[in-house]
């Protein structure tokens, strides 16, 4: 769901009236493709790697800097994470990011042990996307939540390097009369929602461009209700979301097709208050996580694989 606000998700609450383990879905849908996830992967270090540099602190402050006992948390030794609240699978399983079960519960803790921080030094706190990106202080160190990184999001907050490379994805009911369609033309003439302020909308404003204004909701939650109730025709999120809504929680859900990507491909950061002093330092674990294949583990546990989602052209 690329919250734009998850092309930013920021896509992007009622709770979610089913939150079903992610380990009962198909074992299709519980995987990703090696191949997939390699290459996913490798653009992934290829941005990080276009990031410009910074000059070298002086030998060891930069060891120093990133030590539990010197970072400037929230809390003295302790580490604040934020997600919303619901957090939906199968970035968080059962809305519990406590858990670390969940591809971004487990990033999350993933990182914090990079920081040096035990998982009982982890305290979770929830804040909605939209108030997550807005501009202002923050009461949290890190927030995980499908945050796509764009330049304007950036002119208000801190993201650390990408640790997901986004697809935008659309859904439907296999009855609706987009479930077929090939092509973006196809999709013009139909009725199409997303979450509010997530890069998902934007996908739909700027790629779809439908014929009709396209609706808007304040959680995926509840543009999966108007897709039940033929409210609108399409629904558009991230691929892993529309793995999950299509396969648990519709009962005659379809994948209708990944948008093309566009431009610099759309990646998900974890969100700092601007000017953050841990901004290098969980960019720096992220990094290691990508570099020593952490993040590619993970995403062969948590995510689901490209197989069964065409590319629209």
């Amino acid at each position: 769901m690329g919250r734009m606000s998850k092309f930013p998700t920021s896509v992007i609450g009622n709770s979610m009236d089913v939150h079903q383990p992610f380990s009962k879905l198909s074992h299709m849908s519980r995987r990703a493709t090696p191949l997939a996830v390699v290459a996913a992967a490798a653009l992934i270090t290829t941005l990080a790697a276009c990031a410009p540099e910074e000059t070298p602190a002086p030998v060891g402050s930069a060891a120093a800097s990133c030590t539990k006992d010197s970072l400037q948390t929230e809390t003295a030794g302790k580490l604040t994470i934020a997600t919303d609240d619901p957090a939906y699978e199968p970035w968080v399983v059962g809305n519990k990011p406590e858990s670390g079960e969940g591809f971004e519960s487990a990033v999350a803790y993933a990182v914090a042990e990079q920081l040096g921080y035990a998982q009982s030094d982890v305290t979770w706190t929830r804040v909605t996307f939209n108030n997550a990106i807005a501009p202002g202080p923050k009461n949290f160190d890190f927030d995980v939540n499908q945050f796509s990184v764009t330049p304007e999001r950036q002119q208000a907050v801190d993201f650390s390097s990408p640790y997901y490379l986004v697809r935008q994805t659309v859904i439907s009911l296999k009855s609706s009369k987009i479930a077929n369609a090939k092509t973006i033309a196809e999709l013009q003439g139909a009725k199409l929602g997303a979450q509010v302020g997530t890069t998902s909308y934007q996908a739909v404003n700027e790629l779809i461009k439908p014929t009709t204004q396209p609706q808007v909701y304040n959680t995926n939650d509840d543009a999966k209700k108007a897709l039940e109730n033929g409210q609108i025709d399409g629904l558009v999120v991230d691929l892993p979301t529309a793995f999950y809504i299509t396969g648990a929680e519709l009962t005659d859900g379809k994948i209708v097709g990944q948008l093309p990507q566009v431009g610099t491909p759309e990646t998900f950061g974890l969100l700092l208050d601007k000017g953050s002093p841990l901004t290098k330092c969980v960019s720096e674990a992220v990094d290691k996580l990508r570099n020593d294949g952490s993040l590619q583990r993970l995403e062969q546990k948590w995510l689901a694989d490209t197989a069964g989602a065409p590319e629209l052209s």
